[in-house]
């Protein structure tokens, strides 16, 4: 029974990253096209309606295609708010801007957790539902930034072509470099908090590991880490050591949580904590990505990275499943982890460093 739970799991979750592959390159070519504050709208009031929804469905097909509806409306509001947000603020104040902003949205996790553990599922989904609705209601006063304002009058301007970040050996460089320094990120929140329940097991816990509570401790730390990233981003004047070190703290919380003994699951879920802070670092990835590129390309590029980096946790998935058969699942999620760590530390040694980048420029 707790096989098929965890398959049927692993399969919702599928289906939503992959919406959220396929909704980052739809929102972010309409960003650098029609602008940010449409994307920001749209996505808002897709993902909405798609969660009312959910709440109403009886049958697991249809289930997953809700939760791929709500992907593709979930992957346009970050890469929107970060970039409209990264160009609408002083270059010195970016990173405390955008770290604040996810800061403060991550929260919501912790909020859903809590709701859900007092309402029914159903009544949950509306609830959220609702509240994103709320949220578009709020979000009506906000402006587009000036720096998309002028790239409109410059009818000549190539925008929003996700076809041109392949056509350039630099531009992918950078486009795939600032994918990999989020695959850390996800392996924490998609394998070992997602799958905790079995890594609970592996370890022979005292008390049953609940999934939820383990994201919702993740989800704390990973709140407190990106307000954090922000005031040691500024204090470094440096985007790239901020990461590296916020990667450090995540890469020794998942060596603890994999190969550390722990005998109760309140250690357990503290080691969830510890890496949530780690993966802190979200919100500045995102900025970094808006940082390495031009306006016209801005939108695309913010908004389909992390979710690029979501949508790898399709792959992650796979291999960890293929991995606990013949590794077990404390090899198999440290072999996967291994993978992405190597990518994340690599990825963000090479990038450039964006730190008081003036944003108004264009790609050639």
């Amino acid at each position: 029974m707790d096989a098929q739970v965890s398959s049927v799991g692993a399969s919702i979750l599928n289906w939503q990253m992959t919406g959220l592959l396929f909704g980052g390159i739809l929102w972010g070519m309409l960003g650098d096209k029609k602008g940010r504050l449409s994307v920001l709208f749209g996505s808002i009031l897709t993902y909405s309606l798609a969660n009312i929804s959910c709440g109403l469905v009886e049958e697991v097909g249809t289930y997953k295609l809700l939760r791929f509806i709500a992907g593709v409306g979930l992957a346009g509001e970050l890469g929107a708010g970060i970039t409209l947000v990264s160009e609408i603020l002083p270059k010195q104040l970016r990173a405390l801007g955008t770290s604040l902003v996810a800061g403060i949205g991550l929260l919501g996790a912790v909020v859903a957790y809590f709701t859900a553990e007092y309402v029914t599922w159903r009544t949950a989904y509306f609830v959220g539902g609702g509240l994103g609705v709320s949220l578009l209601v709020m979000r009506v006063g906000v402006f587009e930034s000036n720096t998309f304002q002028q790239l409109q009058q410059q009818k000549h301007v190539k925008r929003g072509s996700f076809i041109s970040l392949f056509t350039n050996m630099d531009r992918l460089g950078r486009y795939l470099a600032c994918i990999g320094i989020g695959f850390p990120t996800w392996f924490v929140i998609g394998i070992l908090t997602t799958f905790s329940n079995e890594f609970g097991q592996a370890k022979g816990i005292v008390g049953e590991i609940q999934p939820g509570l383990a994201i919702m401790w993740c989800y704390v730390g990973l709140a407190l880490g990106d307000f954090a990233s922000g005031l040691i981003s500024h204090q470094l004047r440096s985007r790239r050591k901020a990461v590296l070190l916020l990667m450090l703290v995540a890469l020794v919380g998942c060596i603890l949580y994999l190969f550390i003994p722990v005998q109760y699951a309140r250690s357990f879920y503290g080691l969830c904590l510890m890496m949530g802070v780690g993966i802190g670092y979200w919100a500045l990835f995102v900025t970094i990505a808006a940082e390495q590129f031009g306006t016209n390309l801005r939108a695309t590029v913010t908004t389909t990275v992390p979710n690029m980096v979501r949508g790898s946790v399709v792959g992650m998935t796979a291999l960890y499943g293929a991995l606990k058969l013949p590794y077990g699942i404390l090899q198999a999620g440290a072999w996967v982890g291994l993978l992405c760590f190597i990518v994340g530390f690599t990825s963000i040694l090479v990038i450039s460093e964006s730190h008081n980048r003036e944003l108004d420029f264009l790609e050639k």
